[in-house]
């Protein structure tokens, strides 16, 4: 991720002692299953989440992150046994702590939890970005902002593969970090629903979720489908942007030997950004004046400065997102990576 500022980053690590922010780790998420439904009016969400686990021991509770959630239902089905879960919410520490009945034995469970959220106005998590008039839904979640979008075991080690579907209304659409697999009405009235292809396995904070009348210019590179995607307004302005990523991802792929592992590549320029751009896996966003070029009146330096924020999150695919830090204090390590590799490229 490209910060304007790195102040942010040296507040949340000294602001709260690093045990607080643990989870106990006796369950361990395998696989999500989530299902969005923004309502852009109201700023608010509805969503259905199913999370595979493993408990590494017998438990009657199970503790995961969640940040201004409302759970309607939750249930934990193990051995053929499906219980309701009583949910206590410590909003100090942003935990839910889920506890049934009877122990859930060591071995596979199954999650499922149905709540809504806000749509907030604070840049973070699952959130309101506004231009042309219009209201539109994205996501920005690291580091640990993921919780504010689905309850989730919202630490980087803690990595899942996800299956991610959207219902949306019918005049937008949506874009995360898969492929797109299908767009189907419905099933509530005035709406559309997208699913996208499950995600290799990655950490929490690299899920992506945008929501509007994005345009996109469309390219490839070594068989990798690529998009650039803006407010339709500005779809002008990128066609450099698409240029600099083809060439970027064809120097990476060759330069580590290892393909670029996420499928497609989606670049987004979003409105109302607080990062500088983020490495989202297969669906990267930018501020827009970081990423948008006019093909007229741009200057040498500004074509630089775009191509190397791009190169920069490009790289982030290998160094962050394909192999990932244990913990935040770790991160310096695949910045710098993502920060040295663009003079490589050049």
């Amino acid at each position: 991720m490209v910060r304007v500022t790195r102040l942010l980053a040296l507040i949340l690590f000294i602001a709260v002692p690093v045990s607080a922010q643990r989870l106990p780790g006796n369950v361990v998420p395998e696989h999500y299953s989530l299902w969005f439904a923004p309502d852009l009016e109201k700023e608010t969400f509805r969503g259905r989440e199913t999370i595979d686990v493993v408990l590494t021991e017998q438990s009657t509770t199970v503790t995961l992150n969640a940040a201004e959630i409302n759970f309607s239902q939750v249930t934990i089905t193990a051995g053929g046994q499906t219980q309701t879960a009583r949910v206590n919410v410590d909003e100090a520490r942003q935990t839910a702590t889920f506890t049934v009945p009877k122990p859930i034995a060591e071995g596979k469970a199954t999650i499922q939890i149905e709540y809504s959220g806000i749509l907030n106005d604070k840049l973070r998590g699952f959130y309101i970005s506004k231009a042309n008039g219009r209201k539109y839904a994205v996501s920005q979640l690291e580091a640990t902002d993921a919780r504010r979008a689905f309850p989730s075991f919202d630490e980087p080690a803690f990595k899942a593969t996800f299956d991610i579907s959207l219902m949306v209304d019918s005049g937008d659409t949506a874009i995360s970090n898969g492929k797109q697999l299908s767009d189907t009405p419905g099933p509530e009235p005035g709406k559309h629903t997208l699913k996208f292809a499950r995600t290799p396995k990655m950490s929490t904070y690299l899920a992506a979720m945008l929501v509007g009348d994005f345009a996109c210019r469309e390219g490839a590179s070594d068989g990798i489908p690529i998009r650039v995607c803006s407010t339709p307004d500005k779809q002008e302005l990128t066609a450099f942007a698409l240029e600099a990523a083809q060439q970027q991802l064809a120097f990476y792929n060759k330069y580590f030997g290892i393909k670029y592992p996420f499928g497609k590549l989606d670049i987004i320029g979003v409105p109302d950004f607080s990062a500088g751009a983020m490495e989202n896996a297969g669906a990267i966003t930018f501020r827009e004046r970081l990423l948008l070029v006019d093909p007229s009146n741009s200057s040498l330096p500004t074509r630089k400065n775009v191509a190397g924020v791009i190169a920069h999150e490009i790289a982030h695919q290998w160094f962050g997102n394909l192999v990932t830090m244990k913990w935040w204090d770790d991160i310096w390590l695949n910045e710098g990576f993502a920060t040295w590799m663009p003079m490589s490229a050049r």
